[in-house]
């Protein structure tokens, strides 16, 4: 069987499960309930291309945003069938409906030039940190006196999701609403003088704990916020993805014992959204940005 003329659809709930499975055989170690939070921000986002016999052969997620952008992410194709041009396929269909689009990526290192040839360009690297975290929750926040962490109830949510847009770029609030109450987690604000200055999400994923997104302010409230996340987490290894540029974040990842463990490379097609990378001490995830 060759890719011409395979169908492509969007997958249904259990076959985004599936998706999901083979991201963690490909060791991306996906969080326990991300399909959820993921399909709630596009339905029909998550495409996959099938063999004639209805077997799923090569999956992607298309995410489209409000303002005209678009993510992609879980782009696999199913190990018997690579090097036949499923892939590419399912590639090529998923552009076509993103036309028009910005549309960002979080790509291995490696196939930077096969996206470079797509019309992405690199805006920066993000750099996986991971490990078991050293510090907790009371000695990081040590330095912040004045400020509170919060748990993100409703009372929060509309400051939360006004903070959360100024950092990643574009409205996301159907994503928001399943992102911030996470069943196997805990969302965090931090706030000062009555208003939310950063927040964080951790959750559980098929191997210990994600950190994402961590957006604040400052290094002292995002040190707090992380430290009070990383306690939160519970037992085994914590990951953080850090913009490259944030030099800060880096250092707060370092701080507290993790090491690198994998790197990205942030691309997209059509201008670079202006991101106030300075404020991003750790992104949502790499598959919706």
């Amino acid at each position: 069987m060759t890719a011409a003329g395979a169908p492509v659809r969007a997958l249904t709930r259990g076959e985004v499960e599936r998706a999901v499975d083979w991201a963690a055989r490909e060791a991306w170690n996906p969080g326990l309930a991300d399909a959820d939070a993921f399909l709630a921000q596009d339905p029909t986002g998550f495409l996959g291309l099938f063999e004639p016999d209805g077997r799923l052969a090569a999956t992607l997620s298309a995410v489209t945003y409000e303002g005209g952008f678009a993510f992609l992410g879980f782009y696999i194709c199913r190990p018997d069938l690579r090097g036949r041009g499923f892939g590419l396929a399912l590639w090529r269909q998923a552009m076509a409906r993103l036309d028009g689009r910005v549309v960002g990526l979080d790509g291995v290192v490696a196939q930077q030039a096969n996206y470079a040839r797509s019309g992405f360009g690199l805006a920066h690297r993000n750099v996986r940190f991971g490990g078991a975290a050293r510090l907790g929750a009371a000695e990081l926040g040590a330095a912040l006196p004045g400020a509170a962490i919060r748990p993100i109830g409703p009372e929060l949510y509309p400051a939360v999701a006004t903070y959360d847009l100024g950092c990643f770029g574009y409205s996301r609030p159907a994503f928001l609403g399943a992102w911030l109450r996470p069943p196997f987690g805990r969302s965090l604000a931090l706030v000062e003088d009555g208003a939310v200055r950063g927040y964080g999400v951790v959750r559980r994923c098929r191997e210990g704990a994600k950190i994402g997104p961590l957006f604040c302010d400052h290094a002292p409230g995002a040190r707090a916020l992380l430290g009070a996340l990383a306690q939160a987490a519970g037992a085994g290894p914590i990951f953080l993805d850090v913009p490259e540029p944030n030099r800060a974040g880096a250092a707060l990842a370092a701080e507290i014992g993790l090491a690198p463990v994998f790197e990205t490379a942030r691309m997209y097609r059509g201008p670079a959204p202006d991101l106030p990378l300075a404020r991003i001490f750790g992104i949502t995830t790499f598959e919706l940005g």
